[in-house]
């Protein structure tokens, strides 16, 4: 296991994005890609135990030390995907892999499935597609997402009176993770402001999506991916209930104790996890 991490800031054409790098600067490239109000330290436990590749781990735009997309831009996993199109051609990667975790993984298999020829092999961590909704509600839901667009200059965000309430509150999230998941995530996710501390997230990303996939076109995704992929599902996270949609994915699966951050939550978790992940950069 090797500690060496590299702070590093991208100014792509269109907006600025943190990363840390970690690995041998001869390693395999690898772009790693965080969930939903995480950021870059979600790898921080599991990109030091992977042997000879070279990680990069985005604080996604609107994530972690990234910058914000500007007024009337959008956080849509086609918008992360070019992101990363972009990373890899600011890194002269014209052949990379993805690690993807929860969201990160939804853009990774986006990506993976839409530009085939730059993706190397594929890693998935409790995440292959994004959440669906019938074709009818279309209309409904964008109607929906306008209105929360429309609202979100007045909305506050929550200041707490110093790091530890804001651990807790993260701790307690949609998605519940470990104090020291959480004080990781915290490192890179906390600013600043007046009376104590905020999570520095772009507000948007709270806000409802105004466009979701039907399943069919969601899984024609899955089905382009061309290049050697295997999925992590955690046995007590979000897709090991999911068994319909398992049983229907063309994916190499492997089931890991844990819940949904289960490569962050503990040191096990994250040996665990880098073993198979090792194992799988072995294979021919």
């Amino acid at each position: 296991m090797t500690n060496d991490v590299d702070e590093i800031r991208l100014t792509l054409p269109h907006i600025e994005l943190a990363a840390r790098l970690f690995g041998p600067v001869d390693g395999r490239p690898v772009i790693a890609l965080h969930g939903w109000l995480d950021n870059a330290n979600s790898f921080a436990r599991l990109a030091p135990r992977l042997e000879g590749l070279r990680i990069l781990a985005l604080d996604l735009a609107g994530h972690g030390a990234s910058d914000h997309r500007p007024p009337g831009a959008g956080y849509a996993p086609w918008d992360y995907a070019h992101d990363v199109l972009q990373v890899a051609e600011k890194m002269g990667w014209p052949r990379f892999s993805l690690l993807g975790h929860s969201l990160g993984a939804i853009i990774a298999v986006m990506l993976a499935g839409s530009v085939p020829e730059r993706v190397n092999r594929l890693v998935l961590i409790d995440g292959v597609i994004p959440p669906l909704a019938p074709a009818e509600l279309a209309a409904e839901r964008l109607g929906m997402a306008l209105q929360a667009q429309l609202k979100v200059a007045n909305k506050r965000r929550t200041v707490y009176l110093d790091v530890d309430h804001a651990v807790e509150a993260r701790m307690k999230g949609a998605v519940a993770v470990s104090r020291e998941a959480a004080e990781l995530l915290a490192q890179r996710g906390l600013t600043d402001v007046p009376g104590g501390y905020s999570w520095r997230h772009d507000l948007r990303l709270t806000l409802p999506s105004a466009a979701r996939l039907i399943e069919e076109q969601a899984l024609s995704f899955v089905d382009h991916v061309i290049c050697p992929a295997r999925l992590i599902v955690a046995e007590e996270g979000m897709l090991a209930q999911n068994t319909g949609l398992l049983s229907r994915l063309p994916l190499l699966m492997e089931q890991l104790p844990g819940g949904h951050h289960l490569h962050l939550n503990d040191e096990e978790g994250a040996s665990v996890v880098a073993d198979c992940i090792n194992r799988f950069f072995a294979e021919p």
